[in-house]
């Protein structure tokens, strides 16, 4: 009887342990219905119709099929083109944000005096992108029409320059117009491609502490050198970070509002009100993502995982 009452005991803790555990989920749930799936369900309603707005009904939509994917890309004039340019601007910020991403994981990693310092310096773009500073820091001060930090125009490379004028600073060294506009612009997206590392950086440097610090001192024995021990021991044992970084950057840099495909998706939802092209062109977007990162992770799996499992 003892053993039946302890038992009986353990599973009423148990069950409300559980209770406690959906009560504390069930507004996420809700949250997750309402304000994900439902305007998910309706953004692909979308893409197949044909949307206006009813002064009586409201919205009002027409099945149209394939037809709206069939305009986006044979007769809507900047489509292909913002699609063309956002995937050229992936192929080259991935890799590089990666590769630079550990390169200053793997020195920020070492013992020196200041790391926490030079640390926080790093992660600093990325709390000043958030949407409250930013905002701050792009209004206008002191009834002036000039904010503190001045943005690119251009959706394709959008960065903060930090109020450095590089083409004034390139002008004055009278190089020839088209050798400063050009310069000009590789050394802005070397500073945004620099902006966009600091996310990355930490979560190189989370995965090199946690290998353990024997093995290098077992290489060392033996005699390994430092570029051994690198591709050896630290690469290795960060791949999953590796793994989790590129994919985050792959949709970091897809999805961001200053996309090209996505700035023209947003401008025809909010300014044009034009509910059925913006959703196709989402949803094409979405799926060649899918795409590129389904074959990522294909070739990761295939080159790197193998090698180094």
């Amino acid at each position: 009887m003892a053993k039946l009452g302890k038992k009986r005991r353990v599973r009423g803790i148990e069950s409300k342990k559980s209770l406690y555990g959906r009560m504390f989920v069930l507004p996420w749930e809700i949250g997750i219905i309402l304000f994900f799936l439902v305007p998910i369900g309706q953004s692909i309603w979308y893409s197949f119709t044909e949307v206006w707005l009813d002064p009586i009904e409201g919205i009002t939509t027409y099945f149209t099929g394939l037809e709206n994917f069939k305009y986006i890309l044979n007769e809507d004039p900047k489509f292909v083109d913002n699609l063309t340019t956002s995937l050229t601007n992936f192929t080259y910020s991935l890799p590089i944000i990666v590769i630079v991403s550990f390169i200053f994981a793997v020195v920020l990693n070492q013992k020196f005096k200041g790391r926490v310092l030079f640390r926080s310096l790093y992660f600093l773009p990325v709390i000043i992108a958030t949407g409250v500073v930013m905002e701050f820091l792009t209004q206008s001060v002191g009834g002036n029409q000039n904010p503190i930090i001045q943005l690119s125009t251009d959706a394709s490379n959008a960065y903060v320059s930090g109020g450095i004028d590089f083409e004034g600073v390139l002008n004055s060294l009278n190089f020839p117009a088209e050798i400063t506009e050009l310069m000009a612009k590789y050394i802005n997206m070397i500073f945004n491609l620099l902006w966009d590392c600091g996310v990355q950086i930490v979560l190189f440097i989370a995965g090199l502490q946690t290998i353990p610090e024997q093995l290098y001192e077992v290489s060392k024995v033996e005699g390994a050198t430092s570029w051994e021990e690198f591709w050896y021991i630290t690469l290795p044992m960060v791949s999953n970070t590796l793994l989790l970084v590129i994919i985050y950057t792959i949709i970091d840099l897809l999805t961001k509002t200053t996309d090209p495909v996505m700035t023209q998706a947003y401008n025809l939802m909010n300014m044009n009100q034009n509910y059925y092209h913006s959703s196709a062109m989402m949803w094409m977007f979405f799926a060649i993502v899918g795409v590129i990162t389904a074959a990522v992770l294909f070739l990761y799996n295939r080159i790197c995982a193998r090698r180094w499992n």
